[in-house]
């Protein structure tokens, strides 16, 4: 006995699916498969291509200074290289003074690094209870988290000092790290996404098995809101890494700077030492690599969050 299979071609002509169906889906093609108006192409591309060099310029600049002296940074082109040593310069910024912007490197790795990890575990904790747990005054406490938003740091740098002060905490590390920890965005975020991302039914199936809510939220709560976690983490720590004023208060031990605030010092003798300007631009090309290599690695996560939820079985 033979069976024939044919395939059933709508009345319209076009396949129910297959080779048609995935082509009139390709990027580049709206869902009736035409592709856009050529004018809305060349102007998309104008804009991103426009946005991308205003954001590589500056660092293209940098890392072209950094190859030179501190005469050819004022004396030549700066888009341009002029007798370039990099290796010889970047050296001569990691040994100077003893090997100063190491400890600085060092530092500000501690400072975003640690502060980050704990800013995030502590947003992700207060977010997920309060999209989880009803409670008196949940949304008293929540709007006190969004006033915090609000708070610029530059305003609280005063009080932080004179309570650390009092606490025997100033010049020290736990100075600029404790304020670190807290991120009243993350907080936000954590708790929007815990809301859409984390399923009530989930949580209950969770407890009818006999799971703790300990157990519960760093289970499937912590996995559930991976997107986020890495939004925080990476908002705080490039936060951290580029905070100026909250270090310039708490630390007069050049020990104890971070990078940004090491390379200021820097910068201030430049005018006794020449040699500091090409040193401070060489160190601040350094600084900017830990936050390219981050976002680089951290990115796919984010794509998996924009995608979830777009394609249903």
């Amino acid at each position: 006995m033979s069976t024939e299979v044919t395939q059933h071609i709508p009345a319209d002509g076009a396949p129910a699916s297959g080779t048609g169906a995935s082509e009139s889906r390709r990027p580049g093609r709206r869902r009736d498969g035409r592709r856009p108006p050529l004018r809305h192409r060349v102007i998309t591309v104008s804009l991103l291509t426009v946005a991308a060099l205003y954001f590589l310029m500056p660092v293209y600049w940098l890392a072209v200074s950094a190859t030179k002296s501190s005469s050819d940074l004022f004396g030549t082109f700066g888009f341009w290289f002029h007798d370039p040593h990099p290796i010889d310069y970047l050296r001569r910024v990691l040994t100077y003074d003893d090997g100063i912007y190491v400890r600085w490197f060092g530092n500000s790795l501690l400072y975003a690094g640690a502060g980050a990890l704990a800013a995030t575990l502590l947003s992700a904790a207060a977010g997920y209870a309060l999209a989880k747990f009803p409670f008196p005054g949940r949304e008293g406490v929540f709007n006190v988290v969004l006033a915090g938003v609000l708070i610029p740091g530059t305003a609280l740098a005063l009080p932080l000092y004179l309570l650390f002060s009092e606490m025997g905490f100033a010049n020290t590390y736990a100075s600029v790290l404790l304020p670190s920890m807290v991120s009243p965005f993350g907080v936000y975020l954590c708790r929007i996404y815990a809301t859409a991302a984390v399923p009530d039914s989930l949580l209950e199936a969770a407890r009818i098995d006999g799971a703790g809510e300990a157990r519960i939220f760093t289970v499937l709560g912590l996995r559930l809101m991976t997107p986020a976690l890495v939004t925080v983490f990476l908002f705080q720590f490039v936060h951290i890494w580029n905070n100026f004023l909250l270090p310039l208060v708490m630390l007069s031990d050049s020990d104890l700077y971070p990078i940004q605030l090491g390379l200021t010092s820097w910068q201030g003798y430049a005018d006794r030492q020449p040699e500091l300007y090409q040193y401070t631009v060489g160190g601040a090309f350094l600084s900017v690599l830990p936050l390219m290599v981050l976002m680089g690695v951290l990115q796919r996560y984010w794509r998996t969050g924009l995608t979830e939820g777009s394609v249903k079985a």
